[in-house]
């Protein structure tokens, strides 16, 4: 029984392991990087992070139904999506829509996440779902929350743009790196291109922080290095996993 119940969540839960770091990270340093100073963590930044994930549960499955619907002979197979897209939405609806009336600014950021998730689902429907523009499309909304939480905590957003832009080199480089390390590990077209974004995170980390350089330094090296090595599916998670919390702890130390 438990193992058909762990079997159940995982066909519930998005089997894109790497984005939960990305959902995370810069939403938790929105949440706290204006605490001391006018901002800082509210109540409300708990239902927004339910929403926020059950969004991003919502629009998985809701992009596999409709590729598996365009692709897919066996009907059953798109038919598995629904009831978690229903369910998330449903959870994404309770939990977000309560928020807009004191904030009724979360339509607009609303608004300027759509054209993103529209790109998603057009790369889902057409089955391309790794492309390397899908990839990075996925990235832009999930930093710009870090934005949407420091304003929701009452911070300035003066405060966030460098933060943010942090947080988008350094995810937006995931895309390429995370490639190299599987789906095209053969590809020396992949691994230059990887390389060469890296090194132009380090200057580019540099100009919004000294100190980021340091680190953006270390996420060069791993790109440089690991590509290669034939480190397993779950390694390669977890040096991401620990790259997002040395920037998360970075971040709110330098900020």
């Amino acid at each position: 029984m438990a193992r058909k119940k762990r079997s159940a969540l995982r066909s519930w839960l998005p089997n894109q392991h790497g984005a939960w770091a990305m959902l995370a990270v810069p939403f938790a340093v929105g949440v706290f990087l204006g605490d001391g100073t006018g901002g800082g963590p509210r109540w409300a930044h708990l239902p927004l992070f339910v929403a926020w994930l059950a969004g991003y549960v919502t629009a998985f499955h809701a992009q596999q139904w409709l590729r598996l619907r365009r692709l897919s002979r066996n009907p059953r197979a798109p038919r598995r999506h629904v009831r978690p897209a229903l369910v998330s939405a449903a959870v994404c609806a309770a939990f977000g829509v309560p928020l807009l009336f004191p904030y009724p600014w979360l339509l607009l950021v609303a608004a300027c996440a759509a054209p993103f998730v529209a790109v998603n689902t057009w790369y889902a429907w057409r089955n391309k779902e790794r492309a390397l523009l899908n990839g990075l499309a996925a990235v832009v909304p999930a930093c710009g929350m870090l934005l949407v939480t420091l304003r929701m905590g009452g911070g300035e957003l003066s405060e966030g743009w460098r933060p943010a832009l942090a947080c988008l080199l350094f995810f937006a480089g995931t895309v390429p790196y995370v490639k190299t390390m599987i789906r095209e590990r053969d590809s020396r077209a992949y691994y230059r291109a990887s390389v060469t974004y890296h090194a132009l995170a380090v200057p580019a980390a540099y100009a919004i922080s000294p100190w980021l350089a340091v680190l953006f330094a270390a996420y060069l090296v791993r790109a440089v290095a690991l590509p290669g090595k034939g480190l397993k599916v779950p390694v390669v998670g977890a040096v991401e996993v620990v790259g997002a919390v040395l920037l998360l702890a970075a971040l709110l130390l330098l900020f």
